[in-house]
């Protein structure tokens, strides 16, 4: 039987995925060890993910519809299955920015969609509690998941001011922060993404202390997803969603031109090197 944590995991999309790798393997008469070898995975590793204590990567949901020959459901039930990991208000929005076409953010910080995995597993690692090494890798692997839509067909066409203060505090790993910059520089590069520094000598503006997320569907709906340290708010009304829209146009024009702030990040990735 699969273990589940309370009455409620039943039915969730992380439970129905632990019972299918569960049911495929036993259908395939592979024992655990069998698997193991197979797909080159800790046996452990792989017992977690049929009792639903573990969520995986893509690469592994990949590797197990290849050997079941499953034609992609188990990464598609993985796909559902990452939403489970997050609110209710957070999981919404993840949804939203899953079919939009146009993204625009504004970011105390580098976001999850543009972060390098080592990168990841230091942001996630500095909570003030701190997560047992399965969690924490499970975490990194839901973040670093959410990128897959950067490189949909076709993707959507993404604009992010990154404030200054998330080039401010850098790990102190210097080969974290260099990856991390040098991933920046790369997707600026691509068509899709652009990239736009706030500086410090902006001055002031009404978005100060949080981030803001807009999206617009293929549709033309448009939700807004506005952030603190910790908290979140999903903004549907026309209305504020067109106002928050003006604060970010002006944010935007506030900001390094788009090769001016590659050219600062490009300039912190050549500092940071010994």
């Amino acid at each position: 039987m699969v273990e589940k944590n309370s009455e409620e995991d039943e039915g969730s999309a992380r439970w129905v995925l632990a019972c299918e790798l569960r049911r495929l393997r036993e259908s395939s008469g592979r024992s655990l060890a069998q698997l193991s070898d197979e797909a080159t995975y800790d046996r452990t590793y792989l017992h977690r993910l049929e009792t639903g204590e573990r969520l995986s990567k893509l690469p592994v949901m990949e590797t197990l519809d290849r050997i079941y020959g499953t034609s992609g459901l188990l990464v598609r039930l993985w796909g559902l299955a990452r939403l489970d990991a997050f609110a209710d208000r957070y999981k919404l929005f993840m949804k939203y920015e899953a079919k939009a076409t146009i993204m625009h953010k504004y970011m105390l910080g580098i976001p999850g969609l543009l972060q390098t995995e080592d990168y990841a597993r230091f942001v996630l690692s500095s909570a003030p509690s701190p997560m047992c090494p399965d969690e924490l890798e499970e975490a990194v692997a839901i973040r670093i998941g959410r990128q897959d839509l950067l490189r949909a067909s076709p993707p959507p066409s993404v604009r992010v001011i990154l404030d200054e203060s998330a080039f401010m505090r850098p790990p102190a790993d210097t080969r974290i922060w260099s990856d991390q910059l040098a991933h920046l520089v790369s997707a600026s590069e691509m068509p899709n993404i652009t990239i736009q520094v706030l500086p410090f000598a902006a001055g002031p503006h009404d978005l100060i202390g949080g981030s803001l997320s807009l999206l617009w569907m293929a549709d033309g709906t448009a939700v807004a997803y506005l952030e603190g340290n910790k908290s979140g708010d999903l903004i549907e009304d026309a209305a504020e969603i067109g106002q928050l829209r003006l604060s970010y146009d002006h944010l935007r024009d506030m900001a390094l031109t788009p090769p001016d702030s590659v050219a600062f990040i490009e300039q912190l990735l050549e500092d940071s090197r010994p």
